[in-house]
């Protein structure tokens, strides 16, 4: 058992890093050069699908001993390769497409369940003013990003790569985390072992 999770943790620990580091430098180039090129930023949605679904398979199959439910990496990695290979043949008009869509309908999504929220709180007597604006704001956004793809396009850029650079951090710091709770675990188990 313990050769298992040793080598689930190798494979893990390695697509944390390499995904933390990957992220890095996607949201580093996004804010080297922003205006660079939008087919640019189509490739970056087409390649990030990829990675992400590579490293979805990787993980779904190094888990599936150690974890019951591996089989939904699994998919959701086969989903993320599919739709960054048809990104790369419906190029770059699918990656595009999707990036003002998804973000339109999210903020459409929050929006609303903000609005359904500042009902809810002003029937049962707490402040709703503030959730009823943000509400408001979002869904003026969402009719605002279909009407101005080139803007929400650009503020799609800013986002993914905040976005991409937080969460490369994350990843690193968790990879480094991880390799250093192994460390502890395993001068622990020789330490009882050493009683």
């Amino acid at each position: 058992m313990s050769d298992i999770i040793r080598s689930a943790y190798q494979r893990t620990w390695w697509a944390i890093l390499l995904r933390g580091v990957f992220s890095l430098c996607i949201g580093a180039f996004i804010l080297w050069r922003p205006l660079d090129s939008i087919a640019t930023f189509a490739l970056v949605i087409a390649f990030w699908s990829l990675f992400n679904g590579i490293t979805q398979v990787v993980h779904g199959v190094a888990l599936r001993q150690v974890f019951t439910r591996w089989w939904v990496l699994l998919v959701s990695g086969f989903v993320a390769i599919a739709f960054g290979i048809a990104a790369l043949t419906v190029y770059p008009g699918l990656s595009l497409a999707f990036a003002v869509i998804w973000v339109t309908w999210w903020l459409f999504l929050v929006g609303g369940f903000a609005i359904l929220l500042s009902v809810v709180e002003r029937r049962h007597g707490l402040p709703w003013g503030w959730t009823l604006a943000f509400g408001v704001v979002n869904v003026i956004a969402a009719v605002y990003g279909l009407m101005s793809p080139p803007a929400t396009l650009a503020a799609i850029m800013a986002l993914i790569a905040t976005f991409a650079l937080v969460s490369g951090a994350v990843h690193v710091t968790a990879a480094f985390k991880l390799a250093s709770a192994k460390a502890q675990l395993t001068d622990s188990l020789h330490g009882a072992a050493a009683r």
